[in-house]
């Protein structure tokens, strides 16, 4: 089964484009999105779930867009149903710092650190990423793209879906690693180093700024 991921530089348009997926009628645990949450745009209080990354015990409280200012309604995005989203939970992945995920590829990454951990296989969201299909190259890119504040949304994608898969996040703002890795390795970034610090909020919002 291969993989459709692509990079978006607003958690918004990322949900927006889960959604979309969704109303394709593409099954919600095909879908998976880790996201960068350096601004707190999500925390635990924000609703009431048990996602595959464990507990999120809220209020049920959907106020996850005021902390990064994009004015969205999150009721409408995050719903409230049983799709992916519903799913939605806090952990770390290294070289990211806070992150919010749910799905196969977020659970992926948490095994991967795991083993990497043990026996020094590549860890983390780039090992998920390179075990999903993709290539060293692009595994890097999207890794380096949640660093610095992006959201990933990837699906699997049955056989000849992926043109159709694309389309829908492509037309939601989505970058493909092509894309995103030329602008990277045109300010000097050549990979990701998942021991590098973090990016601070002030970072992120410079980075964002650059490709608005």
């Amino acid at each position: 089964m291969a993989t459709v991921t692509r990079l978006f530089d607003s958690h918004t348009e990322a949900l927006n484009a889960v959604n979309e997926l969704e109303a394709s009628g593409v099954a919600h645990d095909r879908i998976s999105i880790v996201s960068n949450n350096a601004d707190n745009w999500h925390s635990s209080s924000d609703h009431s779930t048990k996602g595959p990354l464990g507990d999120a015990n809220g209020d049920g409280e959907n106020d996850v867009a005021d902390g990064a200012g994009k004015g969205a309604t999150t009721g409408g995005l995050l719903g409230g149903g049983a799709g992916i989203l519903a799913g939605l939970g806090m952990l770390a992945i290294p070289g990211l710092g806070p992150v919010v995920a749910a799905g196969w590829l977020a659970s992926t990454a948490v095994g991967a650190a795991a083993g990497a951990a043990i026996g020094g296989a590549t860890g983390g969201l780039l090992g998920a990423l390179k075990e999903a299909g993709h290539s060293d190259e692009e595994a890097n890119v999207y890794s380096e793209g949640v660093r610095r504040g992006g959201t990933l949304v990837s699906v699997r994608a049955d056989d000849g879906e992926e043109d159709r898969l694309e389309r829908i996040l492509d037309g939601k703002s989505g970058f493909d690693a092509t894309t995103r890795g030329e602008a990277y390795r045109a300010s000097g970034w050549s990979q990701f180093d998942d021991t590098a610090e973090p990016y601070t909020t002030d970072q992120i919002a410079r980075e964002r700024a650059t490709y608005r």
